[in-house]
């Protein structure tokens, strides 16, 4: 709409400008008194485009001043009938073309809210059911475990079974995958730590995005349970086989070399996988590894020193990862949400 009066306000203006110069003097003459200022708002009615109603107003008043109404006027002028009008017609004919071309962007605005509308409606609806399968699977998995032995069974019977049956499973399959069972435990964690992350962002379910869930999801899988694994194995065997601690304080040196060893190496890990899922360079990786790496340990020495005193000191070896990842949806909370600015601060 904008180009078509653009085009046809250089169409018709065009021949006015040249005629009404002043060497077009040399082929006028005299006709009756007619009212040139009717050309002049024409030229500026056809031209005028956003933003530029007052200018031309303007403009306008001053070619009245500078332009005589007399009797002398172009051979164009003798061959058309123009009305004169006054200041409030041309005004209005200039509010109109306003408020056409406002309408225009407004319908133009509408339409992409709309669209965005639905997207963020389609997007809302994909986030909750995928979360909404997730939990009836679990729910269905925790409580169908005594399904088919609970006849005569009491509701408290019920209540206190489940639990301990439920444990006993995991612990079986632990026994028979450790390596599978810690990865797909962390990989769990992981996910709801990075969902947890996008709420603390002020992002709803129709905002999360689903990728850089799944990029932690994946970081869970194949790297903090394998990795976990192989270093509560080596650390213990490290602390009572080669070093033969076994008072009460050998927790201590325990957590001093997990905080200030295992601790960087998995949190460089954490960045370094989910850059290379997000395909950056491997020197927006190592920026990002350096640019984190004193900020996550400073961080860290908040949390998880109190957290080893109990990991390193009362929980079985086999079992704490789990303990571990227990509290990890805290800490997973706070070093996504690291490393998701990380990753927008590379982009910006």
């Amino acid at each position: 709409m904008k180009a078509a009066i653009h085009h046809i306000g250089i169409t018709i203006c065009l021949p006015l400008v040249i005629i009404s110069s002043p060497s077009a003097n040399a082929f006028s003459f005299s006709t009756p008194p007619i009212n040139s200022n009717r050309i002049v708002d024409r030229q500026h009615v056809c031209c005028v485009g956003n933003g530029g109603i007052d200018a031309s107003r303007d403009l306008i008043r001053r070619q009245r001043r500078r332009w005589p109404t007399s009797s002398s006027t172009s051979i164009l002028s003798s061959a058309v009938d123009y009305e004169p009008f006054d200041d409030r017609s041309s005004e209005n004919n200039l509010d109109s073309i306003s408020n056409a071309l406002s309408l225009d962007d407004g319908l133009s605005i509408s339409t992409a809210s709309s669209t965005q509308q639905r997207t963020f409606s389609t997007n809302t609806i994909i986030n909750t059911s995928i979360l909404l399968i997730a939990t009836l699977i679990i729910l269905y998995q925790v409580l169908s475990i005594d399904v088919g032995i609970t006849r005569g069974w009491s509701p408290e019977e019920i209540a206190t079974r489940i639990p301990l049956d439920n444990w006993r499973s995991y612990t079986n399959v632990l026994n028979m995958a450790p390596i599978q069972t810690k990865a797909v435990t962390s990989a769990t964690v992981y996910t709801i730590g990075d969902m947890i992350a996008q709420r603390t962002e002020g992002r709803g379910m129709g905002e999360v995005d689903r990728w850089r869930v799944g990029r932690s999801l994946m970081a869970g899988l194949i790297g903090h349970g394998p990795m976990s694994h192989v270093w509560y194995h080596v650390s213990e065997d490290f602390f009572d086989n080669t070093l033969s601690l076994h008072a009460w304080w050998d927790f201590i040196p325990k957590v001093i070399v997990d905080q200030t060893f295992f601790g960087p190496i998995w949190n460089n890990s954490y960045i370094l996988l989910l850059g290379l899922m997000q395909l950056q360079s491997p020197s927006q990786i190592f920026s990002d590894m350096k640019r984190t790496t004193i900020p996550l340990i400073v961080s860290g020495l908040k949390l998880w020193p109190f957290v080893h005193c109990i990991t390193y000191g009362l929980i079985p070896v086999e079992n704490r990862l789990l303990w571990v990842d227990a509290v990890e949806i805290v800490w997973v909370t706070i070093l996504a949400g690291g490393a998701a600015r990380s990753g927008e601060n590379g982009k910006d």
